[in-house]
This record gives C-alpha cells, structure tokens and sequence, in this order.
C-alpha cells in the first residue's frame, strides 16, 4: 500500500527524519510508537504532504508521491486524522462533514454517523460546543467521508475519557474488519498494541524496532529505552 524509503524530513535547519524506512500492507494497522518528539508526527506529516521529505521516496500504490501537494495526496486515498483535530469551530457537526464529504467515497454521511450515534445528536451545534471525544468522533469521520484506503491517524485517544477512547478503539476495529490500511502514531502504547498487525519504535527520527506487539511485549530493553515502560 505505503512504503516510505529512506525519507528525511526537516523543520527549518532541524533535522527531524534521518533515512526512515516503514511499510503499511494493504488491509493491515502498523503502530508507530516513541517518546514524545522522536519525530511520529512528522511521519505523518511527510505522508500527507504537510512537511514534504527534502530526500528519500514515499511510495503509494507504487507511485512516488513526494512533492505533492496535501491536496493531491488526499485525492489518492490518504487522510489524515491530526492530533489538533482542526474541527471548523464556527462551523456545526454537519457543516465540518459536508465539507469533505466526497460522492466517490464508499462512506456517506448517513453511513458514517452510524458509527457515532453520539455525533448525530449533536449535528447541529456548532464545533467549539462539542466535546473534546466528539471533536475526535467528527475528525475520524471526516477523513472517511474523503474515501480514503489509508488512514493516518495521529494520537487519536489523547485527552479523551476512557469511555471514549474505548468508542475509538471499536470504531479503529471495525475499519480493520473492513480492510481499510491504518498508520496509527498513539501515545498509549497498550491500545496501539492491541489494534496492531506490526509495530515501528523510532527515536530522534530513526526506526530502533519493527516487528510484532508480541514481539516488542517481549523486548524489555526496547520498551524501557524508549517507551518508558516495563517489558
């Protein structure tokens, strides 16, 4: 589906990315885990054509799509689901959807909304009145509307309450039930684990695990380096 080549990528005269190597399959939810700035967002980023990589290749369906704008990129397939959100706060629920809704897209408002039932009752408020989970809840369910066959998602769970984060979690299970391919960037590590076919650790931009959640579990070393948790 993805592979990303050797790609660096850099904030002004910060190196961020040094010669980092991942692949998503087709169907199949890769996590990627690491301290807070080793460089997951970027990652993200560098995809979505937000941070183009100044060297190295990122590969989509076998074309290269480095240099591309963020527009472009997400008319190939790829959304992405940002850690900020970024809802429309003047906008309601249903105007932030309507927005990206796309007629090509397997997923249809109506379809989507399904998913979150929280979310329909709040259609009409505007986006500042949601909660932080329904925020989270409206973001997912933008990028679906966009049709995508790779979902970036960037610290879905974060701040919400557990309730919610299960909410997530269910709806990240049934995408993968529904084969659509996830690059999932989460701080918490057991969630990721859980919803994970292949893991990369990176740290200061470069990989220092690729493997299975079985296989980092059993990594005492790699999880207490550079997760800060036991093995």
């Amino acid at each position: 589906m993805i592979e990303l080549r050797k790609i660096n990528t850099f904030y002004g005269l910060g190196h961020i990315l040094h010669d980092l190597s991942l692949t998503v399959a087709e169907g199949e939810v890769v996590a990627l885990l690491g301290r807070n700035g080793a460089g997951k967002t970027t990652t993200l980023r560098s995809i979505a054509g937000l941070t183009p990589p100044r060297a190295g290749e990122i590969r989509y369906k076998g074309r290269d799509i480095v240099g591309l704008g963020a527009h472009q990129v997400s008319r190939l397939g790829i959304a992405l689901v940002p850690e900020t959100r970024d809802i429309f706060s003047f906008l309601t629920a249903k105007e932030n959807l309507s927005i990206a809704q796309r007629k090509s897209s397997r997923w249809q408002i109506d379809s989507v909304l399904e998913r979150f039932p929280s979310l329909k009752e709040r259609l009409n408020n505007k986006g500042r009145q949601l909660s932080g989970g329904e925020q989270q809840m409206l973001a997912i369910a933008r990028a679906l509307l966009t049709g995508p066959d790779l979902l970036l998602l960037d610290e879905p769970s974060q701040g919400l309450a557990p309730l919610v984060v299960n909410a997530v979690m269910s709806t990240i299970q049934e995408l993968k039930k529904e084969r659509v391919s996830m690059l999932l960037v989460e701080q918490n590590a057991e969630m990721a684990l859980r919803l994970a076919d292949r893991v990369y650790v990176i740290d200061h931009g470069t990989v220092v695990f690729e493997g299975t959640p079985a296989a980092l579990r059993a990594d005492r070393q790699v999880t207490t380096t550079y997760l800060g948790v036991g093995g």
